[in-house]
């Protein structure tokens, strides 16, 4: 199955998150598919950039979104 999730970057104490479609049988911060997007919640405010149209194939040829990752794409405008 494909899911679309966060992986963790950045150093310790100081998380960015890259959004990531990947195989749910890899590891978090493993291998991927594609990157289409990033998430900084270390900014005021957060700082989001995704790739609609990328994110929107994505989810069109089924891959499932963490509950997170959903919450960010509604923010976004992607599947709204």
């Amino acid at each position: 199955m494909v899911k679309i999730r966060l992986a963790r970057f950045g150093s310790k104490k100081n998380p960015h998150y890259r959004i990531q479609v990947a195989d749910s049988r890899s590891p978090r911060d493993g291998r991927s598919i594609e990157t289409i997007g990033t998430y900084n919640p270390q900014t005021d405010p957060s700082t989001l950039d995704v790739k609609n149209e990328r994110a929107e194939y994505w989810l069109g040829v089924g891959a499932q979104p963490s509950d997170r990752v959903a919450k960010l794409l509604k923010i976004a405008g992607v599947g709204a």
